[in-house]
């Protein structure tokens, strides 16, 4: 049967339903953390980055917003984004010994109040499609401390220092869509999710050759961004 002319097609609504599934997953994520279950936890907001990572392209892809122009896809991507990007990482941060036990619960309020604040920041993309300043990615964040499981006070330090950039003009990559260095950046986002992946199956205490990698891909990824930005600056 024809499809009748502006009746939103099934595929609009199995992006948004896409998309929605990442609520379910930061629920499921919750309630590992309440059970203390870090390897449960993080594979839950593993799925949930994965449904991030591929959703965008689907809606561009299918031209979701033309075709059910009244249902905000966006909104809805920023809420669960919320959710499994800041607030749950932050609620890890309060619970799993990563902090000194004092600073615990400030750093994890901090996290979700500054988190919220970028959120809202409308000048948070570069005219490359980049990030300016941190781009609230706390659930990679808080994931490397379990993994890695540095001095508490080192922890705190980092987690202080990720807060402050977040206000500074210090550029972060987005890892599909900024076009300088893009293959590389792809290539190594790639590695960083097998190496996440690995430690997630290790019950987030890997082998060395992962925590290598894991490390090394982790430091590019947070300061390519950085790099290219003083490289454009220099070129002028």
């Amino acid at each position: 049967m024809p499809q009748r002319r502006g009746w939103p097609r099934t595929e609009s609504w199995a992006v948004h339903l896409l998309t929605a599934s990442g609520a379910a997953f930061a629920l499921l994520a919750t309630l590992s953390v309440f059970d203390s279950d870090w390897t449960a936890a993080f594979a839950w907001l593993g799925a949930a980055l994965f449904v991030d990572g591929i959703d965008g392209p689907l809606a561009r892809r299918f031209a979701v917003e033309e075709r059910v122009p009244w249902f905000d896809g966006a909104i809805l991507d920023l809420v669960i984004d919320y959710a499994t990007y800041v607030f749950i990482p932050a609620l890890i941060l309060a619970r799993a010994d990563i902090m000194p036990p004092l600073l615990a619960v400030p750093a994890a309020v901090a996290v979700a109040i500054v988190g919220a604040i970028y959120f809202a920041d409308t000048r948070m993309k570069t005219a490359d499609y980049g990030f300016r300043g941190f781009p609230a990615v706390w659930n990679a964040v808080v994931f490397v401390l379990v993994v890695f499981g540095p001095p508490p006070v080192i922890g705190a330090a980092l987690i202080a220092l990720f807060l402050v950039l977040t206000f500074t003009p210090v550029e972060f990559i987005h890892p599909f869509r900024v076009r300088k260095a893009r293959p590389l950046t792809m290539a190594v986002t790639f590695a960083w999710g097998v190496f996440a992946l690995l430690s997630v199956v290790w019950h987030l205490d890997p082998p060395p050759i992962v925590l290598i990698g894991l490390a090394i891909t982790s430091a590019y990824l947070a300061s390519i961004g950085a790099f290219l930005q003083a490289a454009r600056r220099a070129a002028r």
